[in-house]
């Protein structure tokens, strides 16, 4: 039978946005199986703190629009989904839940997952995400494969988004570099697991499975939404002790994965490139305003982490 508090999590992260304060607050008042009990409308709310009568309202009404997909039954259905997909829905005190998602304010209520699990997830010392521009040049396709290869060289995992350009070059560089002393990368999506998105890197994903793990706070069969994008980047940062952004321009989803490493106190590295090409101005602007480290190669991320 499975638990309550994992049933209750695995429900929430199809009810609940990362950044419903509401949400979030009646977790902490009322642990999670009662709150998705009260979600549910199955149990009684009352105001409490700061939350107002008013503000339940409003949360009920944007946690529960079909019950009927959200009761026991359903969520245990998701588990089995995953389950069958080889992978399984991490909460944490969870032997391989990853501590440091708990510095987010707004952690994920739960992680599905896809892959080798048995060598776990790295701590972030041992860990660097490697991100940048879908639309990337052929110099930074080159220097985030060479990067991510010597990285995993180092034994030290790549964390990326799994999206085209400089994400899947670093996935394939860190593949191509694997020891199999410990993951060679690990995929954060931000779509259910049951599917592979982009299409074109199912390839990619499946390699990545076998080598690593791909993870997600969606459950199964959620599609991936711009908004889910822009969620999923804290998990990538958090994960990752140094985020390092190969090519951006200046409105790139790279630079908010950079932003969430700030703003929890992991470091940040850009790669510059020509003062030419509009491919490196969110780079440039990174190495201006937010006291990143700028790097060249392997090396320079390893040392970082060192230190």
């Amino acid at each position: 039978m499975t638990d309550e508090n994992r049933i209750a999590r695995a429900a929430m992260t199809r009810m609940f946005v990362p950044n419903d304060y509401v949400a979030r607050r009646l977790v902490e008042r009322h642990d999670p199986y009662p709150a998705y009990r009260m979600a549910l409308r199955a149990r009684p709310l009352f105001p409490f703190g700061t939350i107002t009568a008013e503000d339940l309202s409003d949360g009920l009404d944007r946690w529960a629009p079909s019950p009927r997909d959200l009761d026991t039954d359903k969520i245990e259905e998701d588990l089995a989904t995953i389950e069958r997909l080889g992978g399984g829905f991490l909460i944490p005190g969870d032997e391989h839940w990853p501590e440091a998602l708990d510095a987010l304010p707004n952690a994920p209520y739960g992680l599905w997952y896809v892959g080798n699990i048995a060598q776990g997830i790295p701590d972030p010392s041992r860990a660097a995400a490697v991100t940048g521009s879908r639309d990337c040049t052929s110099y930074g396709a080159a220097v985030a494969g060479d990067m991510a290869h010597g990285l995993a060289q180092e034994g030290i995992c790549v964390v990326s988004g799994l999206a085209y350009g400089i994400d899947a070059h670093a996935h394939r560089g860190a593949l191509a570099g694997s020891t199999g002393e410990a993951p060679a990368t690990i995929a954060v999506v931000a779509g259910g697991l049951d599917r592979v998105y982009p299409s074109g890197n199912a390839d990619l994903a499946a390699a990545i499975r076998a080598n690593g793990l791909i993870l997600s706070e969606q459950a199964p069969v959620t599609a991936p939404t711009r908004t889910r994008v822009i969620d999923r980047n804290r998990i990538l940062a958090a994960l990752a002790g140094v985020t390092c952004v190969v090519e951006a321009r200046t409105r790139s989803a790279a630079l908010n994965t950079a932003r969430h490493a700030e703003h929890i106190g992991h470091q940040i590295a850009a790669v510059p490139g020509s003062v030419h090409s509009g491919h490196s101005e969110g780079c440039h602007h990174l190495l201006r305003a937010n006291n990143a480290f700028l790097v060249t190669n392997a090396a320079d991320v390893a040392e970082i982490l060192a230190d």
